[in-house]
């Protein structure tokens, strides 16, 4: 009743009380943020993606030849159409592909996920990976971006020579259900929160571990990009405290990683104008126009919260009016490189991926039956829309604390997403270390001998800036990104800082 009150107001400020609002929305510079699932669309199909389905909704019960009474159904995968190259054989490595059995759902939904066994040794971590949309399939990033393989124009595939699987043992997700090739056949067991997402990710990760105990001893890390800035932070808390309240198998997270990520709305989105102003794509007479939807849009994050719902629908609304202005002036620019052009409605082509996995030889050799692939869906992008203006940041001081590990990188070039706000909150974050963090040395990232990017680092917490790149710091950058995370899960990307101020400090 108190959210109704608030939100009723709020949209009494905006649509009838307030002068402010109505010269903003007056102003033929400024544009309404288009509907969802219009937006949603438009996402996808900038991507050259088709998806049959909006959603895996499917009728029946069990499928894809998963059993009842069995959580986790896996298979042994060798990808028809591969070419067996620079010295690795797939009959050597532990690739897997399967489905998790989701507990306490009206149906029993089903996630789907991929396992590569390290090419370097089974003793490495294990890191998980999870993208964003939200509603995107991992598969996007385990074929373009730090998967083991690339898939060529012709549908086979190859080894990537900087897939992540060379320093780690790598886990893709498709979720929340519904993404991918997870499925449910109830729309009840669709999330909207990330209280949802990130009990069943915690759910799954404990019957993966029952299934590979080999692996249970590992560090663990939590990585991913975009809207994963939310589903991470979330997901470590929920394994943090599973760990702490000793439920189930041990779970030995070390770490998380959000690159080019939605994680503090309140932050990230007053630092789209300034981002925009800065990179050249609007003017300043176009960045005071548009900053007058500011004061409204903090006060929507503001109701919204951690835990709002209506108010958070309506906060979506009102604060991507900024970033649609934005979009307005730049015209055809890629969102996710403003270095790059939009050539009509596809800024990127992935279409191979899904040309790939609806190979009927693909489909047999994953175990999928007849469950569509649904690349990206509009269904459970509009079902996180109440998720989507929370502040995800508020859980993350606890784990520092704790001692737990957190990489915030982006690519310098991302607009959506972009660095100087992804920097801000993480400068702005409340910890026992925020004053040393803040203080501390910005110093070269480098590789082999170049400049990758920008860093600077203080106890748990490390930001980079990575130079060249745009939203897919994988795809764009795919040699500095496994560096990146070498040291990161090697202890070794803060000792670059620290050897830089010792230097200093003896000059």
């Amino acid at each position: 009743m108190m959210e109704n009150r608030k939100l009723i107001s709020l949209l009494f400020c905006l649509l009838v009380a307030s002068p402010l609002s109505s010269a903003v929305f007056a102003d033929p510079r400024i544009t309404s943020p288009s509907f969802p699932s219009v937006h949603a669309e438009e996402l996808i199909r900038q991507l050259n993606l088709f998806p049959k389905e909006d959603i895996n909704i499917v009728k029946g019960g069990v499928g894809a030849g998963l059993t009842d009474g069995k959580r986790i159904f896996e298979k042994k995968l060798k990808f028809p159409g591969f070419g067996e190259e620079n010295g690795f054989s797939v009959d050597d490595l532990g690739h897997h592909a399967g489905y998790y059995k989701i507990d306490h759902t009206h149906d029993a939904s089903r996630m789907f996920y991929f396992f590569f066994e390290s090419r370097n040794s089974t003793d490495d971590p294990v890191v998980i990976w999870l993208t964003g949309g939200p509603g995107c399939s991992s598969e996007l990033a385990m074929f373009y971006e730090n998967g083991p393989f690339s898939i060529a124009d012709n549908l086979t595939l190859m080894w990537n020579e900087y897939g992540w699987d060379k320093a780690s043992n790598l886990l893709y997700v498709d979720q929340p259900v519904g993404t991918g090739f997870s499925y449910t056949s109830d729309k009840r067991d669709i999330r909207h929160s990330e209280d949802g997402v990130s009990t069943d990710l915690y759910n799954f990760l404990q019957a993966f571990f029952a299934e590979h105990p080999q692996f249970s001893k590992n560090d663990f890390y939590i990585t991913g990009e975009s809207y994963a800035g939310h589903y991470i932070p979330a997901f470590a808390a929920r394994v943090h405290q599973g760990n702490k309240a000793k439920e189930g198998i041990h779970i030995n997270l070390k770490g998380f990683a959000i690159g080019n990520g939605l994680t503090d709305p309140a932050i990230q989105y007053k630092a789209y104008t300034d981002y925009a102003l800065d990179m050249g794509i609007i003017k300043q007479a176009q960045y005071v126009h548009i900053n007058k939807i500011l004061p409204i849009c903090e006060t929507a994050i503001k109701l919204c919260g951690t835990d709002g719902t209506l108010s958070c629908m309506a906060s979506y609304f009102v604060c991507n009016t900024i970033f649609s202005s934005i979009m307005a002036l730049a015209g055809n620019i890629n969102y996710y490189d403003i270095r790059k052009k939009c050539e009509g409605n596809l800024c990127y082509d992935f279409s191979n991926m899904e040309n790939f996995l609806n190979q009927n030889s693909v489909r047999e050799a994953l175990g999928v039956g007849d469950i569509a692939f649904v690349s990206c869906s509009p269904t459970v992008y509009e079902a996180m829309l109440v998720d989507w203006m929370r502040n995800l940041e508020a859980g993350i001081p606890a784990l520092l604390e704790d001692g737990i590990q957190l990489l915030v990188y982006a690519g310098e070039y991302d607009l959506i997403c972009n660095w100087l706000g992804n920097s801000r909150w993480v400068h702005a974050m409340e910890w026992t270390g925020q004053k040393n963090f803040v203080e501390s040395s910005e110093v070269p990232f480098e590789v082999d001998g170049a400049e990758a990017g920008i860093m600077k680092s203080h106890g748990p917490l490390s930001f980079l800036k990575v130079h060249d790149a745009g939203h897919m710091v994988p795809m764009d950058q795919p040699k500095a990104s496994l560096e990146m995370l070498k040291r990161w899960i090697q202890g070794k990307l803060s000792a670059t800082i620290a050897k830089e101020e010792n230097l200093v400090a003896e000059m």
